[in-house]
């Protein structure tokens, strides 16, 4: 098979971008680098695309590995003939192989049959030789690849997934699913894994209906050519037998696992979607932030943490035990507030969040000075605080308080804490514990990978847990560069990264760009600027006549529009590069420094609160898109429960999925549909009157 060609395809892109991207990849180069810095050689597809491309590469190379070997196989056994040969050459899955059912002129099947009568083989009969001919036969129709391959058009074209109630005097959250039907060629993902999980739960029994007649004729028009009459009534018997008995069932099993696998994979690129917008949430910079880890019983966990995430302060509170305990607890909240001057509060969404956030929400009227507070997701907290990570970062700190500072960590900077934590416990998806875990795992990986490296990472201060997550870097590699930095202070440059043990010139090309270094004297060492660019980017700036001084200032904002009365296309001429490679160094020096997350919309944080019982229908809010699904959004409007906007209730037009207008993280305009305060459920809109 030629990869590229059928890449190019797949992706509709030119060959030669295929054939430079299978290149790259089979040289070591990582997505994150090839997406960011090799531009020119694929058309500036993105991360993402390039993933899927290595994805689908890896797929094709293990489907021509499994060819040959299935090849071999059937070569060992003296049966590989030039029809098997052609079908395995033209096969594009593991399961089209080819059995051919041959049929004689003039042969009479009763008369032949009585040839193998034999009382003591328990072949008593002529009949029951036949019966047994008609066994092989059924076997044979069910192994061949053609046969199957045309039922299973069939199948998806005209099939439908029926499910129904295993008990209906049991209450579920299936109900809706006790009696019914779709077609499987429109049957939405997040409905099959709904019926899926019911059936695992025991609350359903799920199947594929399908009117027999199709799937026979085609079976009988296969079998009977018309050469032979007397064979006819035994073929079609056969034909049905193998249909009922092995055909259909083996088909239904794999209809139902590849409506299973698509919808798996689209759940998995909702989730990574939700997952990239969350790590993406802009960082809360420059702000003493209180961590509240609300609870029960074991009473509230504090945690103070300064501008840069170090730890000032920690106690444990009880603001839903008695009035005294209570009155304590405001107390020790607003001498934590007055003696680090805590400018927010970010609150876990968890267990007494509510509680929590009331208690907050009054206290904080009586601080010295403004205070706001937020309510973030504590998914992963407590996974976090029994982590060996976090007894390494936070060993003086019991693993209750961990959770305290890793929800405070989380509002500051939510994609460096978010690292630390495996993907999969994040919670920002559907159905995510049924996804096949190891892809899931792979899926959710790349994703972390491309944020880290699309905002790229402090050199002096990135945790392990970040580092680990940069283009190119491995754990023994991090963990010399911080051993690095413990014993020879703050790196200076980028270059430097080269005195780091089993730091070799490859690691370095992968990484270097993703790394900043803001201590550096050289100002490109804190961009986006690979080190290989260096001198494109100094020549560049002598191009458009900025001044040595004007250099060393850093003061180059209004370089697009320089480069742009220049020339870009001339530029890139003049400097021998491309123009996508010479639009990011623009960028970048324009903006040394730049955080793509700065351009994402800012929080919202609040100062009071709602309870579900002050809610009315159509009541006005302003909310934060807190989860996208297949059939609508959840919204935080300052209730405990988020709101739910199903996908008619988005906007006043027809859209496929929510995805196609929000994602995690924006601020929206919603209007209460309905409450229902007893089953805890808000019923949002967001379209017009």
């Amino acid at each position: 098979m030629d990869y590229s060609v059928t890449l190019s395809q797949a992706f509709n892109i030119k060959e030669e971008y295929a054939r430079n991207i299978i290149a790259l990849l089979d040289d070591g180069n990582t997505i994150p680098f090839i997406a960011r810095y090799r531009k020119e050689m694929h058309g500036s597809m993105d991360d993402q695309l390039i993933r899927e491309f290595s994805d689908k590469l890896d797929y094709l190379r293990g489907l021509d590995k499994r060819r040959e070997e299935i090849r071999e196989l059937i070569k060992g056994q003296d049966k590989l003939t030039d029809e098997i040969g052609a079908a395995l050459d033209k096969a594009q899955t593991l399961s089209e192989l080819l059995e051919i059912l041959k049929q004689e002129k003039g042969f009479d099947p009763m008369k032949h049959a009585e040839s193998f009568v034999d009382a003591e083989k328990e072949v008593p009969t002529a009949q029951d030789a036949i019966n047994g001919a008609m066994d092989i036969i059924a076997e044979q129709l069910s192994d061949s690849a053609e046969i199957r391959k045309r039922l299973r058009t069939i199948f998806r074209s005209s099939g439908t997934l029926r499910s129904v109630a295993a008990d209906a005097d049991k209450d579920s959250v299936y109900t809706n699913y006790y009696d019914y039907s779709e077609s499987v060629k429109k049957i939405a993902g997040h409905r099959i894994l709904a019926v899926n999980r019911g059936e695992k739960e025991g609350f359903l029994k799920v199947g594929i209906a399908l009117d027999p007649d199709q799937p026979l004729g085609l079976i009988y028009r296969a079998l009977d050519r018309g050469t032979n009459p007397l064979c006819s009534d035994i073929l079609r018997a056969a034909g049905e037998d193998a249909y009922t008995r092995l055909i259909f069932p083996s088909i239904e099993r794999e209809i139902r696992s590849e409506l299973t696998d698509t919808a798996a994979e689209n759940a998995m690129k909702v989730f990574a979607v939700n997952l990239k917008q969350l790590l993406m949430q802009p960082p809360v910079k420059g702000q003493t932030v209180l961590g509240l880890d609300p609870g029960y019983r074991t009473g509230c966990k504090v945690a103070v943490v300064d501008k840069t995430g170090k730890v000032l302060d920690t106690a444990v509170i009880y603001p839903t035990h008695s009035e005294q305990k209570v009155a304590q607890s405001k107390r020790k909240l607003l001498e934590l507030i007055k003696k680090h001057h805590v400018d927010i509060i970010s609150i876990g969404n968890g267990t007494a969040s509510k509680e929590t956030e009331m208690f907050a929400a009054d206290a904080i009227k009586e601080a010295d000075h403004t205070v706001y507070y937020m309510v973030v997701s504590e998914a992963g907290a407590s996974v976090y605080s029994a982590s060996k990570l976090a007894a390494t970062e936070l060993p003086e700190l019991d693993l209750t308080l961990r959770s305290a500072v890793s929800i405070a960590r989380r509002l500051q900077d939510p994609l460096a804490e978010l690292v630390k934590i495996e993907p999969k416990a994040i919670g920002v998806g559907q159905y995510q514990h049924d996804m096949p875990q190891k892809r899931l795992g792979e899926t959710l990986d790349g994703v972390v990978e491309d944020c880290v490296n699309s905002v790229g990472a402090d050199l002096n201060t990135a945790s392990p847990a970040l580092l680990l997550r940069v283009s190119g870097l491995n754990a023994t590699v991090c963990k010399n560069i911080v051993a690095y930095r413990e014993e020879n202070g703050a790196f200076g440059s980028r270059a430097e990264l080269k005195k780091v043990p089993k730091l070799g010139p490859k690691a370095f090309e992968q990484c270097a760009g993703f790394l900043r270094v803001p201590e550096s004297r050289n100002p490109l060492d804190n961009t986006g600027v690979h080190p290989e660019s260096y001198a494109t980017a100094k020549e560049l700036l002598k191009l458009v006549d900025y001044s040595d001084k004007e250099i060393k200032a850093a003061k180059l904002a209004d370089l697009p529009a320089r480069a742009k009365q220049h020339g870009t296309k001339k530029l890139a001429e003049q400097l021998g590069v491309g123009l996508p490679t010479l639009d990011d160094i623009i960028k970048e020096l324009a903006k040394p420094g730049r955080d793509p997350r700065d351009e994402m919309p800012q929080p919202m944080l609040r100062s009071d609160v709602l309870d579900i019982n002050d809610l009315k229908e159509g009541m006005e809010l302003t909310g934060t898109v807190r989860n996208v699904i297949d059939f609508g959004a959840f919204i935080d409007i300052g209730v405990h429960q988020d709101g739910l906007v199903h996908i008619s209730q988005i906007c006043d037009r027809y859209i496929k999925h929510p995805s196609e207008v929000l994602k995690v993280g924006d601020i929206v305009k919603v209007r209460i549909l309905s409450v229902d305060v007893k089953k805890n459920r808000i019923s949002l809109t967001m379209r017009s009157k």
